[in-house]
């Protein structure tokens, strides 16, 4: 299960918070009220999660869900070893054992199970059912589940069910304004603040196209990327196209399109 993490969390979990997040998020927390997080790739989702579990003193176990992800995977499973079978709390289990965050990034690609199977987890309930070991497992109160996933991606087939969505308190994410951007990214990359600065105002406007039918915009991770590179002596142009052009689309005509948006804002 390489997907799935239980971390501590550290005091390099840098945010910028943008509107009243971190306010919601505490209070969800401390009401046990399980929270979910949508936006676009790249905006901060998964930085605000670790960023809060630092604020709040909890652990944070973190799953990239995908299409194979079953419930067994979330809650555990029998295994054989030494001549014998043992149970194995999956990642959700440990987190209603122990207390702390489950955070299931990109939930629509999980398998409908295992969606299925947090559901007794987001009511006034709280509890896990483990029917293989027969136990039935009451949340503490410092246990929290947050889900997050990106509606630019949603389609017929995958998308959260309105009896799943209304389960949670929903935060929209975005990214960021260019002034907020330019922090971020001079905070993250260590840049000088005037690349920063061009960085974010490029952004704002390789956003604002509609023509090249792109299926995201250039996240703030990506320019973090590029200020990176170009920190590191790598020729802005160059830099700018390895971590923005090249990582938004495969299409040829596209990418020279968007070098030449570049291009003309770097100078």
């Amino acid at each position: 299960m390489d997907s799935i993490q239980a971390i501590k969390t550290n005091s390099n979990n840098y945010y910028q918070a943008q509107n009243n997040e971190i306010e919601l998020f505490q209070t969800a927390a401390n009401n046990q009220i399980p929270v979910l997080l949508k936006g676009p790739t790249g905006c901060g989702k998964t930085r605000f999660i670790q960023h809060m579990a630092e604020v709040l003193g909890r652990k944070l176990f973190t799953v990239a869900c995908h299409e194979d992800l079953t419930a067994s995977d979330l809650i555990g499973r029998h295994l054989i070893g030494d001549g014998k079978t043992y149970w194995q709390d999956g990642p959700l289990t440990r987190a209603v054992r122990e207390g702390g965050i489950c955070y299931l990034d990109e939930v629509v690609e999980a398998r409908k199970d295992s969606i299925v199977a947090i559901h007794p987890l987001t009511d006034d309930r709280r509890i896990l059912p483990l029917d293989r070991t027969g136990e039935l497992l009451k949340a503490p109160d410092d246990f929290m589940l947050v889900v997050s996933y990106n509606p630019g991606y949603q389609n017929l087939l995958k998308g959260l069910k309105p009896s799943t969505k209304q389960r949670f308190m929903a935060l929209r994410f975005d990214y960021p304004d260019i002034g907020t951007e330019a922090k971020i990214i001079a905070r993250e990359s260590a840049c000088e603040t005037g690349l920063a600065q061009q960085l974010a105002e490029l952004a704002h406007h390789l956003r604002q196209l509609k023509e090249h039918d792109l299926e995201e915009s250039v996240s703030t991770r990506l320019l973090i990327y590029a200020a990176n590179l170009i920190k590191h002596g790598i020729d802005p142009m160059a830099a700018c196209q390895a971590a923005i052009s090249e990582s938004l689309s495969d299409d040829p005509e596209v990418v020279t399109a968007l070098n030449l948006v570049i291009q003309a804002k770097l100078g």
